[in-house]
């Protein structure tokens, strides 16, 4: 009997999907997951009944279409984010990876080219082939920065139609200056291209760090993208979303699928936008946990890059598949994302957070 690859292989698929599998990280049930980048805070009761509350309303009509233009959210978003942004400004889909591949649906496709830079997101190069886009690999430094010269120097070169720009970048957790996005804009807008600034862990950057949304008013070819997963801890709901010039919008509603975004999903969403101080609450909490993280990895003799986000990306990890393993042996996963030397990990609560730190050290300390 053929196994299933021999007999997807059998299948008259496009050839740009031969060979390829499909995304994930490993899904292994242990007690402490801090390998996806999850808030990994439950939400507050008072949250949970909101939610309930509004799915219960949303259940009476279900036997109807969900509005089509889920008008409310888009204003609660265009509040939330500010900027003098209005609902027209705001697109939503079901999470931010729908956002891109409609992106991508809108303005990519056969014959045009999307480009980014890596190490980034691995979902990238996969959207582009799913929408049949060809991905151009980008290059970044040694120490996986990006700066505004070279950013500019590989648009310039490779004229790409679409380029991503992940801020704060996964996996790496740095955001990018505003230099960076400016000089990429100007480039692309040599060729009417367009730039999307990923921005899903947006709300745990640092003080220092500015949105790209400063930079929307009078780029009609930016786009920002954002994710209700991460900070609003709503990765299973499952609501990402856009902010741009309304001609984008536009646009988006040309390829997105009729009344895409169920009820339910709408209602909590709204939900959880009517309860935001309490979510963001977290974010703080969160934060602090990072900066634990960092902190400790420094006095263990590791390279942890500067974090922008829910998450921590360091080096100096002689073996990190012994460490990854030797982690998941007490029931802790975090990501290895095949960077030789390095190993990415959730901030979590603060049990979680100091259960990772002693069993790495712990390890750290059998290898010396």
């Amino acid at each position: 009997m053929n196994d299933r690859s021999e007999l997807l292989s059998q299948l008259p698929l496009r050839e740009n999907l031969r060979g390829l599998s499909p995304y994930g990280a490993p899904q292994i049930d242990v007690p402490i997951q801090l390998n996806v980048n999850e808030n990994t805070h439950p939400l507050p009761p008072v949250v949970v009944d909101a939610i309930a509350q509004e799915v219960a309303k949303a259940a009476a009509t279900l036997n109807r279409y969900p509005d089509r233009e889920f008008t409310e959210l888009r204003e609660l978003l265009a509040d939330y984010l500010g900027h003098s942004l209005t609902k027209e400004n705001i697109w939503a889909a079901n999470g931010s990876n729908e956002i891109l591949q409609q992106i991508l649906q809108a303005f990519g496709g056969p014959g045009r080219t999307v480009m980014s830079f890596g190490p980034t997101y691995s979902m990238y190069p996969l959207l582009a082939s799913g929408t049949d886009t060809t991905y151009i690999a980008g290059e970044r430094a040694e120490d996986f920065t990006l700066s505004a010269e070279s950013a500019a120097a590989q648009v310039r070169e490779h004229k790409p139609n679409i380029v991503f720009l992940c801020s704060p970048n996964n996996p790496t957790g740095t955001a990018l200056g505003l230099d960076v996005i400016t000089a990429v804009y100007e480039a692309m807008s040599e060729h009417n291209g367009m730039v999307i600034v990923d921005e899903a862990y947006a709300e745990f950057s640092l003080a220092s760090t500015k949105s790209a949304l400063s930079l929307l008013e009078g780029r009609q070819r930016l786009i920002v993208s954002r994710t209700m997963s991460k900070a609003f801890g709503l990765a299973g709901a499952r609501v990402g979303y856009l902010a741009a010039a309304p001609e984008v919008t536009d646009a988006i509603r040309l390829v997105r699928l009729p009344y895409h975004l169920s009820a339910v999903t709408q209602a909590t969403a709204i939900a959880a936008l009517k309860n935001i101080e309490l979510l963001l609450a977290q974010v703080e909490d969160i934060k602090s946990q990072r900066d634990r993280i960092v902190a400790r990895l420094k006095e263990l003799g590791l390279k942890p890059s500067v974090s922008d986000s829910n998450f921590v990306f360091f080096g100096g990890v002689e073996d990190p598949h012994a460490i990854w393993e030797g982690l998941l042996e007490a029931g802790i996963i975090i990501r290895d994302n095949g960077i030789p030397g390095t190993l990415r990990v959730t901030a979590g609560t603060e049990s979680e957070t100091t259960a990772f730190l002693e069993r790495l050290a712990e390890l750290l300390g059998s290898q010396k």
